[in-house]
């Protein structure tokens, strides 16, 4: 496990199959035959092609060599989060001025958040153009299913968000990240996060599944940003961006989640009669009772929101009657009281 921490260790890991990929490849462009195909290439690209998929529009279907690709991309968000948040972000924060480490901690967490929220929610902004499901279109989500050949890009992005939580999920539990107040709430979500991952990707319903991604990280890229300013005393701008992340949270965490559990209610009988059945060996899981099935986490995920909800109103009403004092309810209260027994113990 010294990749978790170790940016060198992680390098290693990331590079052996990538060295590997490439010797392979050099010894068959020197012309000698080899029996097998790449045993690299899994760790890199997405495999399992659908067969007579044409080279123009490529499908690939579920396979266990997937299992491969998320286990090297969890190496890969490791390395990602030592960089960003250990190095690049410790650095900003101690440029601008802060010397506490729990303080040079949340920043590198939050400036950790913004570089991937960024990059996750404009990824699949890109691949939902792609799709029939653009914008929110919910009847897609049902007809033509099962839908088990994806895009490439649908495939990959898939498996490195699979990877992503699994990452999250085990430097949380295994408390590589210092606990916050709301901790068995960020637990709850990353397990309800990864059942709507694996279950939406073995059962073929990866269009809804995109959709509610890109719900839940847009919003974060601002609810991430506005702690980061915070941290850094950007008092104004903060502010600035605290309202702008109220309203995006509001329309894509509890607008459009709603707009999803209204679709698997009403919409559900949308799915050909033919493949509203229980039959894996087709493609087709979503007999009746799945309906259930997939609109249960999905309510999970918004009494969640609900939850931070709450809490964002409690940070918006202490604003107004502090004015401008945006502070994390989460976090700054528990780094307010190191910070208070510090300055207690100097007292003496």
């Amino acid at each position: 496990m010294k990749w978790v921490v170790d940016p060198v260790a992680a390098l290693k890991v990331l590079i052996t199959p990538l060295l590997g990929y490439l010797a392979y490849e050099a010894i068959v462009h020197a012309g000698i035959p080899l029996p097998f195909p790449n045993p690299f290439a899994p760790f890199l690209f997405v495999q399992h092609r659908v067969p007579g998929s044409p080279d123009e529009d490529p499908r690939y279907q579920k396979g266990v060599l997937d299992f491969v690709l998320i286990a090297y991309y969890i190496v890969f968000w490791s390395l990602c989060r030592i960089l960003i948040a250990g190095r690049l972000f410790r650095r900003i924060g101690r440029f601008y001025g802060l010397k506490k480490e729990h303080k040079l901690d949340r920043v590198g967490e939050q400036g950790y958040a913004i570089a991937y929220y960024t990059a996750s929610g404009l990824w699949g902004l890109r691949i939902m153009s792609q799709l029939p499901i653009w914008w929110y279109r919910t009847e897609e989500f049902w007809l033509g299913y099962p839908h088990w050949d994806m895009i490439p890009e649908l495939k990959q992005f898939y498996l490195m968000q699979s990877a992503h939580w699994l990452y999250e999920l085990m430097i949380m539990v295994l408390g590589f990240e210092k606990p916050r107040k709301d901790f068995a709430e960020l637990v709850a979500h990353h397990i309800v996060t990864l059942w709507l991952v694996g279950w939406s990707y073995m059962i073929n319903l990866t269009h809804i599944g995109l959709s509610v991604f890109i719900s839940m990280d847009i919003p974060d890229v601002f609810l991430a940003s506005s702690l980061l300013l915070n941290y850094l005393q950007f008092s104004r701008t903060k502010i600035a961006v605290f309202i702008a992340f109220f309203g995006v949270w509001t329309y894509f965490r509890h607008w459009l989640n709603l707009v999803m559990l209204h679709s698997v209610w009403t919409e559900f009988d949308l799915i050909p009669e033919i493949n509203r059945r229980w039959a894996p060996s087709t493609g087709a899981w979503l007999t009746w009772w799945m309906k259930y099935q997939i609109f249960v986490p999905i309510l999970l995920l918004q009494f969640l929101n609900i939850f931070w909800y709450y809490l964002t109103w409690r940070v918006m009403l202490r604003a107004i009657r502090t004015a401008g004092d945006a502070s994390d309810v989460r976090s700054d209260d528990e780094d307010g009281g190191e910070d208070e027994a510090e300055e207690a113990q100097k007292k003496k």
